[in-house]
């Protein structure tokens, strides 16, 4: 009996593009169709100097957090180091193989520099999730939050009358419930 030989190909070059190695059905596909990202140039133009060192692209910076979110990742340190390794990831950022993916602390420096203080990073987000919704590619059934559950330090004497979307309502008291709950199991006040 003959033994086959076992071929491992680990290194070479790939005659295709980007475009050709990700599938027409994948989700990104889809983000990429229906959102149109340049609506971010305007909210963000005041935030980078035109001078001094280039930027990362805060639209590139945005679609990483849709690919944290959407895609179920838990950190961005992964949601980094997936998109460096993913094909369609990399397709929807805009990145070409020889060049490397925005490291996780670019991503939350960005964060923290330019939108921590302001609206603007609400203000996207916002309009990128109604884009979503406009497209019904958001599932609004099931409500995640992570685990922390910390009172608000909130001053009763001045607050604003605020007009809130209703779909950020909707599950607003099976939530709290959920959290008062947790917080009652283990023995936290309320």
């Amino acid at each position: 009996m003959a033994m086959t030989r076992h071929f491992c190909f680990r290194e070479g070059f790939i005659l295709n593009s980007l475009d050709g190695l990700v599938p027409q059905d994948h989700l990104v596909r889809k983000l990429d169709t229906c959102i149109d990202w340049d609506f971010i140039y305007p909210y963000v133009a005041d935030l980078y100097s035109p001078v001094g060192r280039p930027s990362i692209d805060p639209v590139i910076l945005f679609k990483m957090l849709c690919i944290n979110i959407l895609f179920g990742f838990n950190s961005m340190r992964r949601t980094c180091r997936e998109c460096d390794m993913n094909v369609a990831y990399r397709w929807f950022l805009g990145i070409p193989f020889e060049e490397k993916v925005p490291n996780y602390s670019t991503w939350s420096q960005n964060y923290i520099r330019r939108y921590h203080d302001s609206s603007i990073f609400e203000t996207i987000f916002d309009h990128v999730l109604d884009q979503l919704q406009a497209h019904r590619l958001l599932d609004l059934t099931t409500v995640f939050g992570d685990s922390t559950h910390q009172k608000a330090s909130a001053n009763k004497n001045k607050y604003q009358n605020v007009e809130v979307d209703v779909v950020r309502k909707a599950y607003e008291f099976e939530l709290l419930k959920e959290i008062n709950e947790d917080r009652r199991e283990h023995g936290k006040s309320l």
